[in-house]
């Protein structure tokens, strides 16, 4: 059987956009909002990251709570890119409004430059209630 032309190429092509294949990283992070201790945020407020993590944000008191991005010093091409990845968005790099306890947001890292990409909870921003990701090479 031989492969002509075109199928060569078709074949050729996929080799070259194959990705590395490595294994996902699920991380937890809590979300917590205590009037009465005055405590608002995520647990671990800080998570370091690869493309194709997952962020498994979970309610733990304090509901309704929100995630995010602070598109500050973003470039256009992460912006658009992470803004893409958020399910259920509500607006521009902003997740769903989660209204009670034990609600889970999952989002998959999509391909971002290497860095910072700070994130908050809309409804509790004023008791800073926020966080990071580093986004690091695959």
């Amino acid at each position: 059987m031989t492969v002509g032309r075109l199928g060569l190429a078709a074949i050729l092509l996929l080799s070259l956009n194959v990705a590395k294949i490595t294994a996902q990283t699920v991380h937890e992070i809590d979300i917590e909002g205590d009037r009465d201790n005055d405590r608002y945020g995520f647990d671990p407020a800080r998570i370091s990251v690869k493309p194709g993590d997952v962020l498994r944000f979970r309610v733990v008191s304090g509901a309704p709570h929100s995630i995010v991005f602070d598109s500050t010093g973003m470039s256009a091409r992460d912006r658009s890119t992470l803004d893409a990845a958020i399910p259920d968005r509500m607006s521009l790099l902003s997740g769903p409004l989660l209204t009670s306890e034990g609600q889970i947001f999952e989002l998959r890292i999509p391909r971002l430059s290497p860095g910072a990409y700070r994130f908050y909870c809309l409804p509790h921003r004023a008791y800073r209630a926020e966080g990071e990701i580093i986004v690091g090479d695959d």
